[in-house]
């Protein structure tokens, strides 16, 4: 049976899943949610009721990290899962503090007693130590830590991304601007309709994105 992949096209931590996916060359079935009115077979797949989840035949993933470790543990042609444990280190504080400021800071109305300035500046320390790694210890070379924490600096930095540009971090700026010209950027960015059940199923990579 092929995986099937439920997601969403801006979710950060879908967009990660699908690049580690998409670098494994693994095939899925992508089922793209509606947020607002997310499917039943979803609501019965998913334990959480977010995306990513990936449904396989003998077990269910719903945490995007998760999904992007199968993938790679599949096929892993880049070497991505080869990092230092700064790299995980990375990852750690992505998805927890800057993740946390990142929300208050853009999410402004669904916190409204908080500072969004006092977020951005708390977020800033961890672009700050991105900024310092790049071409040093991690991102020299492609790893698990660019695809898992690139969607997320990109959520941030569209936030004001004149604000973002006038920082004094020019290795993270490059970088993310590498990202966003990528190729594998605009295969996970491709649109797909909103799936009901009875649809022919869509592929994901599929032969069009390749080409």
């Amino acid at each position: 049976m092929t995986p099937v992949l439920y997601s969403f096209r801006r979710c950060p931590y879908a967009m990660r899943a699908k690049l580690a996916i998409l670098a494994a060359d693994v095939h899925v079935e992508r089922r793209e949610v509606v947020l607002r009115d997310k499917p039943q077979a979803f609501l019965d797949t998913s334990p959480s009721g977010t995306v990513p989840c990936l449904s396989l035949p003998d077990q269910v993933i719903d945490e995007s990290l998760d999904i992007m470790i199968w993938a790679l543990s599949q096929s892993d042609p880049q070497g991505l899962l080869n990092m230092p444990k700064l790299g995980w280190d990375l990852i750690a504080r992505c998805d927890g503090p800057f993740k946390y400021a990142l929300d208050r800071t853009k999410y402004t109305t669904r916190y409204p007693d908080d500072d969004p300035t006092h977020h951005r500046s708390g977020a800033s320390g961890f672009l700050a130590d991105l900024n310092a790694q790049i071409d040093v210890h991690l991102f020299d070379q492609p790893s698990l830590a660019d695809i898992a924490i690139a969607p997320f600096v990109r959520q941030f930095a569209f936030i004001d991304k004149d604000w973002f540009d006038a920082q004094p971090w020019p290795m993270l700026q490059g970088w993310l601007a590498r990202f966003l010209a990528s190729d594998a950027f605009a295969q996970v960015m491709v649109k797909y309709p909103a799936w009901v059940p009875g649809d022919t199923p869509t592929a994901f990579p599929s032969q069009v994105d390749q080409e």
